[in-house]
């Protein structure tokens, strides 16, 4: 399996790190669009995506990746674009019927407010949807969008 080579499990680690910086972003602002905006999860949830996509764009080209920049910006962008509304496509849906159940839950089973369940409801929702996509994006950016790179490459430490 591809995570089997050290160099690999390298990428995969990088990978993950500039997904986690990603996820800040897309927290942050998620809570940001609703709480401030008071935007509903779902539109909230694909800007924050958005603008984690970019970061993780940006980050994974220069640093996970950095063998990749002989491909042209713009076709990688698209095609980690591509990928990554696949992953909005994964994603929506979970945001989309997640959230009620675990926020009933958390309000009735825990007795708190309907501000204090909705707010552990939308980022225990948004935490599975990233998980689930997360794992989505590196393997088909791998195989696809980064398939320029050889599984065989040095990676810079």
């Amino acid at each position: 399996m591809i995570l089997k080579d050290r160099r690999e499990q390298k990428r995969f680690v990088k990978f993950a790190m500039v997904g986690a910086v990603g996820a800040a972003i897309d927290f942050g602002v998620m809570n940001l669009l609703t709480h401030l905006a008071h935007l509903a999860l779902v539109p909230a949830g694909t800007l924050s995506f958005l603008c984690a996509v970019a970061s993780n764009f940006i980050w994974n080209r220069l640093w996970t990746y950095p063998e990749s920049r002989s491909r042209h910006v713009l076709s990688q962008l698209g095609m980690f674009f591509i990928v990554n509304a696949a992953g909005v496509a994964i994603r929506i849906p979970i945001l989309h019927y997640l959230e009620p159940p675990l926020l009933s839950y958390f309000e009735k089973g825990f007795h708190i407010s309907f501000e204090a369940a909705e707010l552990v409801a939308k980022n225990l929702t948004l935490s599975a949807a990233v998980g689930i996509v997360m794992l989505w994006n590196y393997f088909i950016n791998r195989y696809w969008t980064y398939n320029d790179v050889d599984f065989s490459s040095e990676v810079n430490p």
